[in-house]
C-alpha cells in the first residue's frame, strides 16, 4: 500500500503523536504549543473579507453540514464530552441569552482542554486549495475573563501516526459572541480530517453559533489550481456547452471535436452554438470526459443531466451511459454508472441520473460511453448539480376501497358472455363444468365466500398467442391499492408441450402480469398474482393469453379483488405470536429469600435472535453513516458483488479478494454472520469471457479451482452459500459440463467446509409471476439435486418483488415447506415511488416472513438510496435521512422485542412470554437492585431460567 505523505498547511503544522488511549487524549502542554504557535510561521494567512465567508454569501458555499444549528446537531459530534441545542425557551446558559436569536450549541461536560464539538470535512476538500475558516463561538461557566476557543484539524493517515494542525484562535468572554478566523490548506489529502473546535478550560462550557468554512477560489487563492468543492454550485462542469471550445474536455481513448453541424447540416445543436463529438472510438468505453476531481464531495447525492445522441457506423440506436471513474487515496480505482439512456441518431436525447460518493476520492473524472467502436458519442451540454431533496411522498388517500369486491363483470357468466370481448379473431363460448370452489389463495384472501358458478368461458380459434377474453376495467381501478389477481384455467386438447397461460393487464399500451402458470394436463390449475397502479391510466383492460396459436384454453371464475391488507396483518400477529414467541418462568434465588416475594421485576428484551441482514458493498463502508445504521439496524450481512467469480477472477489467475475481506473484517467486528453469495452464477450473461472461451476439459478444472480457492479461504467464516444461484433461468454450466455438474458443485463446497449451509437461490418463486420457478418448479428442481447427492441445505427465495399480496407469497412458502429445509429470503426488496406503499409492500413481506414456521432468515437487498439493484426500493435517502419505508422496518424490528414487568410471585418465581433473544432483567428487592442477563431460545415447551440474586 502507498504511504500517504504528512500534509503542508499555510498555517503552523504539529505533528502530535497519537495517544494509545481511546479518545486520542492530547496534553495540557501540546495545547499550550499550540496556543503559543499559532501566530509562527503562518505568513501565507490570509483573513478573508468577512462577506465572503457569511452564510450568506453568493460567492462562496460552505462545506460544513447544518452550520447554523438549525438541524440540531445532525453532523457534529461532541469529541468525549455532550452538547445539545438548548430550545427557544429553554434556560441553559442564560449568561448568552441577551447575545442574539437563533440557534447555538453547548458543548458541555469538558473535562479536557481538547474536548469539543467536531466535523468529517474529508470529502468536502481537495488538496492545493486554501480554505478559509469563520465560527461564530462564545464561553459559559465558571469563567473569570476570558478563555481561548481554537480551531484545528485531526489529519488520520493510513499509514503513520495521526497528526494535528493549528487553524485559527480567538479569545471568548462570557456575554459576547466572538468571531475565530483563520485559514489552511492541504498539499495532499490524508485519509480522513476531521475539523473541531476547542480550547477552553475544563468546565466551561464552550458556545457554537455558526460554522463556516469555504474555499476561496481560483483568483483569491495563491496556490489553488481549480475550483472549490461546495455543496450548492449551480454546475460543478466546467464548459459544460462548450462556449469556451473544448477547454477542460479530453478524449478518454478517442479524440474530441467540435462542431455546428454534421451529417450535411442535419445535426445542429439543440440549444447553444456548437456541439462536441468523441470520435475514432475503437471500444466500447472511449468516450468524452472530464476530471471534476475537488468539485465533487464525497456523502451528497449530485444529479447528472446531459444532451446526446450518436453518430454513423450505421448504428441507429445504442446504449449511452455516463460513469465515474474514481481512484482513491489507496490506488484503489472505482467505475460507477450514473445514467443511461438508450440513444438514437435521430434526435437529441436527455441523459439523467443521479449519483452518491461514500469515500473521499483523489481523483474523479466523468464520462460518456457505450455505443459500439465506430459510433461517435455527441454532447451538446452536460450538468451535474448537487441534488434537491425530493419532498416526502403524500399518504395517498383511497376513499372507498371496497376490500374483497370483485371488480370483474359477469364473471359467473349467468349473463353468456355479456361484459367479455375477445382479443384478436378468436371466438368466446361458455360452457360448464369447472370448479365451484375458490381458487385456495383467494380463499386465504376472502375467507367464506358463497361458491362458484361452474361456468367457464371456452376460447378457440386462437391464432395468435395474445388472444383471449378480455374486458375493460379503467374505470374500477383505484390508484395505489393492491389488488389480487384469481382464477381456474385449463387447456383444451392438441397442445405440445407446456402451455404458459397468462392474465395480463394493458394500461395505456404498456403490459402488466397479474399471474402465470404453466399447465402440461387437461386438469384445472389455479393462477394467483397482483398488481397495483400508481399513475393515472387513461386505460386498462385485463385480458388472458399466452398458450400457443391453435390451443384451447378455457377460463373459470375470474376475480380481480383489493386487498384489505391490515385485515391479513392480524392473523399474522397471532401467527407469529405462536411460532417466535416462547414461554419463560424466571426462577429467583436469594439468601434473602424472605423479601424476595413481592419484589419488582422488569424484563427487556435487548436483542431479536431472528436473522434480519442486509447486502452491502465495498464501497458503501467509507460511508460512516451507512455503516452506523447497518451496524444498528441488521445482524446478518450478504455482499452484493465482492464474491462473485466474476469480481474475485475478472481476468484468469488474477484474483480479488481485498473488497470481500473488508466486508467480512467489519461484519467480525460487529459480531454480524455472513452469507456468501455466490460461488458460481448459471445465467450466461454473467459468466466472464475468459470462463466462456475454456474447453470442457478446462473448464471443469477452472471450476474446482473456484471452489477450492473461495470456499477453503473463507472456511468457517461464511455460515451460508448460494453454491449455483439461479439454476431455474440459466444452464450455462449445465450446458457445458453435463447435468452432473450441479450437484457436485454441492458436494465439494461441503467437503471443503461441511460447516456451512448450502442454499440453491432464485426469483419470482413467491408472487406467482413466473411459471420457470414456480414452487412446483423450484421442489423438483431440489429433489433432482439430492437425489444426484448434492447435499442442499437450505432454499433461497430472493424477493424482489412487485405488490405482494399475503397469502400468495404464504401459499409458495407452505409448498416449499414440505421439503422440511430452512427458507431465506436471500435478496428481499420492494418498489413504489410513494414512500407510504413501499412501507406497507415491506411490511407484507416481513410480517409474511416472521409469521411462516419454515422462514428462519431475511436479508434485504440493500437499504440505502443510489445503491439498490431497483429505484424507489430504499429504506434511508442518499443523504442520509430515513423515509417512510425506514421508519416502518424499525417500526416492526421495535414490535418484536419483548418487555414485562411485574413482581415475583410466592413461590419466587415472574413468567413471560417473550420473543426468541437476549434479555436483561431487574430485579428491586427491599435491599437492593439486580441486574441479570438471559436467553430465550426456540422450543415448544415452556423455558425455565434459574437467577440467583
Amino acid at each position: 500500500m502507498k504511504k500517504l505523505s504528512l500534509c503542508c498547511f499555510t498555517g503552523q503544522v504539529s505533528n502530535i503523536r497519537e495517544s494509545k488511549q481511546k479518545h486520542s487524549l492530547r496534553s495540557e502542554e501540546t495545547m499550550e504549543n499550540l496556543r503559543k504557535n499559532d501566530t509562527a510561521d503562518i505568513s501565507e494567512e490570509k483573513i478573508v473579507d468577512q462577506s465572503i465567508i457569511s452564510p450568506s454569501s453568493s460567492r462562496a458555499t460552505n462545506i460544513i453540514h447544518n452550520h447554523d444549528f438549525s438541524q440540531g446537531l445532525h453532523s457534529w459530534h461532541a469529541n468525549s464530552c455532550s452538547a445539545f441545542v438548548p430550545s427557544s425557551d429553554s434556560s441553559d446558559s442564560k449568561e448568552v441569552a441577551a447575545k442574539s436569536a437563533g440557534n447555538y450549541a453547548v458543548v458541555g461536560n469538558r473535562t479536557e482542554c481538547w474536548q469539543g464539538l467536531e466535523q468529517d470535512i474529508t470529502g468536502g476538500i481537495s488538496a492545493g486549495l486554501e480554505y478559509s475558516v469563520s465560527a461564530c463561538v462564545g464561553v459559559s461557566g465558571p469563567l473569570q475573563g476570558s478563555a481561548d476557543v481554537l480551531a484545528t484539524l485531526k489529519l488520520e493517515h493510513r499509514d503513520s501516526e495521526t497528526s494535528y494542525s493549528f487553524v485559527g484562535r480567538t479569545s471568548a468572554s462570557k456575554e459576547t459572541w466572538e468571531t475565530l478566523e483563520g485559514t489552511f490548506l492541504l498539499s495532499t489529502l490524508p485519509q480522513r480530517v476531521i475539523f473541531y473546535l476547542e480550547g477552553p478550560s475544563p468546565g466551561v462550557d464552550l458556545l457554537i453559533k455558526s460554522v463556516v468554512i469555504t474555499c476561496k477560489s481560483p483568483k483569491e487563492s495563491e496556490t489553488g489550481t481549480g475550483a472549490c468543492v461546495t455543496a450548492g454550485d449551480d454546475n460543478i462542469i466546467l464548459n459544460p456547452t462548450f462556449e469556451d471550445g473544448l477547454n477542460n474536455w479530453s478524449g478518454r481513448g478517442c479524440k474530441i471535436a467540435l462542431h455546428d453541424s454534421m451529417g450535411d447540416g442535419k445535426i445542429v445543436p439543440q440549444s447553444g452554438k456548437v456541439f462536441a463529438s468523441a470520435t475514432e472510438r475503437t471500444q466500447s468505453w472511449n468516450g468524452i470526459q472530464q476530471e471534476i476531481t475537488g468539485r465533487v464531495q464525497r456523502k451528497l447525492a449530485y444529479e447528472v443531466s446531459a444532451v446526446v445522441r450518436i453518430f454513423g457506423n450505421n448504428v441507429t440506436s445504442s446504449d449511452l451511459r455516463a460513469t465515474l471513474w474514481v481512484q482513491t487515496p489507496n490506488q484503489r480505482e472505482q467505475y460507477i454508472g450514473i445514467a443511461n439512456v438508450q440513444a438514437t441518431d435521430k434526435d437529441w436525447t436527455q441523459l439523467k441520473g443521479k449519483f452518491l460518493l461514500n469515500g473521499s476520492p483523489s481523483r474523479v473524472v466523468v464520462y460518456l460511453e457505450g455505443p459500439p467502436s465506430g459510433t461517435d458519442i455527441l454532447l451538446n451540454s452536460l450538468v451535474i448539480k448537487h441534488a434537491e431533496k425530493t419532498p416526502p411522498s403524500p399518504l395517498p388517500v383511497i376513499e372507498n376501497p371496497a376490500y374483497g369486491v370483485n371488480i370483474i363483470e359477469n364473471s359467473s357468466l349467468n349473463n353468456g358472455t355479456n361484459g367479455w370481448f375477445s382479443l384478436g379473431t378468436c371466438s368466446l363460448s361458455v360452457g360448464t363444468g369447472s370448479p365451484h370452489i375458490l381458487p385456495p389463495m383467494a380463499r386465504d384472501s376472502l375467507g367464506v365466500h358463497e361458491p362458484l358458478s361452474g361456468r367457464f368461458i371456452l376460447v378457440k380459434n386462437r391464432t395468435q398467442t395474445w388472444m383471449g377474453p378480455a374486458q375493460m376495467i379503467t374505470d374500477k381501478i383505484k390508484l395505489f391499492l393492491t389488488y389480487q389477481v384469481s382464477a381456474w384455467v385449463r387447456i383444451g386438447s392438441g397442445a405440445t408441450g407446456a402451455q404458459n397461460v397468462n392474465v395480463a393487464l394493458g394500461v395505456d399500451n404498456q403490459w402488466v402480469n397479474g399471474g402465470q402458470v404453466e399447465i402440461n394436463d387437461d386438469r384445472w390449475h389455479e393462477i394467483g398474482g397482483s398488481f397495483r397502479i400508481e399513475k393515472q391510466p387513461s386505460k386498462v383492460m385485463v385480458y388472458v393469453q399466452g398458450p400457443a396459436s391453435g390451443v384451447d384454453f378455457m377460463l373459470a371464475g375470474l376475480q380481480i379483488f383489493a386487498v384489505d391488507r391490515e385485515a391479513r396483518f392480524k392473523h399474522l400477529r397471532r401467527q407469529t405470536d405462536m411460532i417466535r414467541k416462547r414461554d419463560v418462568t424466571l426462577e429467583f434465588t436469594s439468601a434473602d429469600s424472605a423479601n424476595l416475594h413481592g419484589s419488582f421485576v422488569k424484563v427487556k428484551q435487548t436483542q431479536n435472535s431472528f436473522p434480519f441482514g442486509s447486502c452491502i458493498s465495498r464501497t458503501n463502508i467509507d460511508n460512516e453513516d451507512f455503516v452506523d445504521f447497518f451496524v444498528k439496524n441488521f445482524n446478518w450481512a450478504v455482499f452484493g458483488n465482492e464474491l462473485k467469480w466474476y469480481w474475485t477472477e475478472p481476468q484468469q489467475g488474477s484474483l480479488n479478494y481485498k473488497d470481500a475481506d473488508e466486508l467480512l473484517d467489519l461484519c467480525q467486528a460487529h459480531k454480524i454472520q455472513a452469507r456468501g453469495h455466490c460461488i458460481f452464477w448459471e445465467v450466461e450473461s454473467t459468466v466472464q469471457q475468459w470462463i466462456k472461451s475454456l474447453s470442457k476439459s478446462d473448464l471443469s478444472t477452472a471450476v474446482q479451482n473456484r471452489v477450492n480457492s473461495l470456499v477453503t479461504r473463507y472456511k468457517g467464516k461464511f455460515k451460508h452459500y448460494d453454491v449455483n444461484n439461479e439454476m431455474l433461468h440459466g444452464s450455462f454450466y449445465q450446458d457445458h459440463l453435463g447435468k452432473e455438474i450441479r450437484p457436485n458443485m454441492f458436494k465439494l463446497a461441503n467437503q471443503i467446509d461441511p460447516s456451512a449451509l448450502l442454499f440453491v437461490n432464485d426469483y419470482h418463486v413467491e408472487d406467482g409471476c413466473d411459471p420457470r420457478s414456480c414452487p412446483e418448479k423450484y421442489i423438483e428442481h431440489i429433489l433432482g439435486l439430492q437425489e444426484q447427492g448434492g447435499p442442499v441445505g437450505g432454499i433461497g427465495i430472493q424477493g424482489h418483488i412487485d405488490s405482494p399480496i399475503g397469502p400468495v407469497v404464504s401459499s409458495a412458502l407452505d409448498k416449499l415447506g414440505i421439503l422440511g429445509l430452512p427458507i431465506w429470503f436471500t435478496e428481499l426488496d420492494v418498489s413504489s415511488v410513494n414512500e407510504y406503499i413501499r412501507a406497507q409492500d415491506l411490511e407484507v413481506m416481513l410480517r409474511e416472513a416472521y409469521a411462516h414456521p419454515a422462514v428462519e432468515g431475511v436479508m434485504l437487498w440493500g437499504f440505502w438510496e443510489l445503491f439498490m439493484s431497483r429505484e424507489n426500493s430504499h429504506l434511508v435517502e442518499a443523504e442520509g435521512e430515513v423515509n417512510e419505508a425506514g421508519k416502518r422496518y424499525l417500526e416492526l424490528k421495535r414490535e418484536w422485542l419483548s418487555r414485562a414487568h411485574g413482581h415475583v410471585s410466592e413461590e419466587g418465581e415472574f413468567g413471560f412470554r417473550g420473543f426468541h433473544g437476549s434479555y436483561a432483567v431487574e430485579v428491586v428487592t427491599g435491599s437492593k437492585k439486580v441486574l441479570k442477563t438471559f436467553e430465550v431460545d426456540k422450543g415448544d415447551s415452556p423455558l425455565v431460567v434459574s437467577i440467583a440474586l
